[in-house]
């Protein structure tokens, strides 16, 4: 009885936890999982499908949200990675623990990031469009030039030998559930706040914009401020992504941040549907599964590399299919409001016919 009434206890206390806690220590629970029953390729992927969370979700906001067309986001990756590999080098953090280095790093990465996305988003945020779109690809390959050509930061030969979280005896984590740990709570960090922000005040501002600007501009909304605000929040988020990355991988290079990579995240977004923030979180891990982990392992067995043309294909049918995206602008809430609210209709017909069959 007194052992029923233990586990009782301990589940009323799980149920008042706040539910991003929630989401974390059971992120966290998993990666100890992964480390005692996967391969190290696995962890690999695993980690970064939750660095291209961060990343699909934080581009949605200026996308999906606000109704913008960005194809720069691998820029803003590009900066936080390389700041955060910097900074992991000086001597003022050597005195902190391992784990909260770790953790802060990615918001110098992210703070860099989004001074950028302000310098780039101010003068270009006034333009619509294809004009915007080449705007932001313009910056990302300044970026991509700039990195390549300066030799402090590796140059054409990337930065090698990048730490990583180490191992963490006192939670009883090792490397790899460290660094997954890490991944984890600014992967909820990042869902949590976009969510905040979208069903804000200040989130309405960004929907109206999308709908309709000069609506939008009559209503007393700075259209260009809205813009830029959702510029920076997104490339702070992409600082963090791209901060991830580079402890994850170890090794940086220009050629990894190219325009194919703004692509790569464009579509996670499309897939997951332009608006839609648990969209994104689905879509992110399709896309990251599906060519790494599935196609590659056909593609052994085969002897045939056709991974690229059946993930192409696969994603061309999928657009015909389901233009919307998985979710379209709703929210997995959405949609399981609309199935209570189905279930709850059915309840009351049938409540209804038995009153009348005893009528």
């Amino acid at each position: 009885m007194a052992a029923l009434t233990d586990q009782t206890a301990r589940f009323n206390t799980l149920k008042s936890l706040p539910a991003p806690v929630v989401a974390m220590m059971a992120l966290i629970g998993l990666g100890v999982l992964f480390d005692n029953f996967t391969n190290a390729y696995t962890q690999f992927v695993m980690v970064l499908i939750l660095t291209n969370v961060v990343l699909a979700t934080s581009l949605n906001l200026v996308n999906g949200f606000t109704g913008q067309f960005s194809l720069g986001h691998a820029g803003f990756m590009a900066v936080g990675a390389y700041t955060s590999a910097w900074l992991v080098t000086r001597p003022e953090l050597g005195a902190l623990p391992d784990f909260l280095k770790f953790l802060l790093l990615p918001i110098g990465g992210g703070l860099l990031a989004a001074v950028a996305g302000y310098i780039v988003g101010l003068p270009s945020l006034r333009l619509r469009g294809d004009y915007l779109a080449i705007v932001t690809l313009g910056f990302g390959e300044i970026i991509r030039v700039a990195l390549l050509n300066s030799d402090s930061l590796g140059g054409a030969r990337g930065m090698y030998g990048i730490p990583s979280t180490e191992a963490v005896p006192a939670l009883g984590l090792t490397a790899f559930s460290a660094q997954f740990a890490v991944a984890s709570v600014w992967a909820v960090i990042t869902f949590v706040t976009l969510w905040r922000i979208v069903h804000s005040a200040k989130g309405r501002a960004f929907l109206s914009v999308r709908e309709d600007e000069i609506a939008a501009e009559a209503m007393g909304i700075n259209i260009t401020q809205t813009k830029v605000r959702a510029f920076v929040i997104s490339a702070f988020f992409a600082g963090v992504g791209g901060s991830l990355f580079a402890h994850s991988v170890k090794y940086l290079n220009p050629s990894t941040f190219t325009f194919t990579k703004s692509v790569d995240i464009i579509i996670m977004i499309v897939l997951g549907g332009m608006g839609s923030l648990t969209g994104s979180v689905i879509a992110a891990v399709i896309i990251t599964i599906l060519p790494e982990m599935v196609l590659r392992e056909l593609q052994q067995l085969t002897g045939i590399d056709l991974r690229m043309v059946i993930y192409s294909l696969l994603l061309i049918l999928f657009m015909i299919l389901r233009p919307s995206g998985i979710l379209g602008r709703l929210e997995a809430t959405d949609l399981w409001k609309m199935t209570l609210g189905r279930r709850k209709a059915e309840d009351r017909k049938v409540e209804g016919q038995r009153v009348e069959g005893k009528a």
